[in-house]
């Protein structure tokens, strides 16, 4: 189960009791917020996407759209965003509860700008029904992410 690998993952930095897991899903940016009484924006969704055959992770406030000339101009390609068995199979994770933790080796993670404006965001634990809740500082350190990119619109 994703969400257990995702425990281990934080257990390593005594985080492991901070993931919520609940009773609904939050397997969207509006279920997420409901189940977790936050505004939606604050939701820190992951899009998985394929760039020159390699899977990528970019992780951006729940209110922000891909641009995909932003898009273009950061990763050089068309975003294609992987099916849900894609997903599943390359990241680690299935839809709904794709996250920058625990993913597979070979899997970049990157994080938008769209999120700096919050202290703190919701994102997903591997499941459709978890989140946890971590300062800026704390997604830069778990995610092990590779940078920050500017490849989102419609939240500012």
């Amino acid at each position: 189960m994703s969400v257990e690998k995702v425990k281990e993952h934080f257990k390593k930095y005594g985080m492991e009791n901070r993931i919520q897991e609940f009773e609904v899903s939050s397997a969207t940016v509006e279920l997420a917020a409901e189940a977790l009484h936050c505004e939606p924006c604050r939701i820190a969704k992951t899009l998985s996407f394929m760039v020159d055959g390699c899977p990528v992770l970019v992780v951006a406030a729940g209110d922000a759209k891909i641009d995909n000339p932003k898009y273009k101009a950061q990763f050089g390609t068309k975003a294609k965003m992987l099916t849900p068995d894609e997903a599943q199979a390359m990241i680690g994770h299935a839809v709904g509860g794709v996250c920058p933790f625990a993913v597979n080796d070979g899997v970049t993670v990157y994080l938008d700008v769209s999120l700096k404006r919050f202290q703190t965001v919701f994102p997903a634990c591997g499941s459709s029904n978890s989140a946890i809740e971590l300062t800026i500082a704390e997604l830069e350190k778990y995610s092990g992410f590779t940078s920050w990119i500017d490849v989102c619109k419609g939240w500012n």
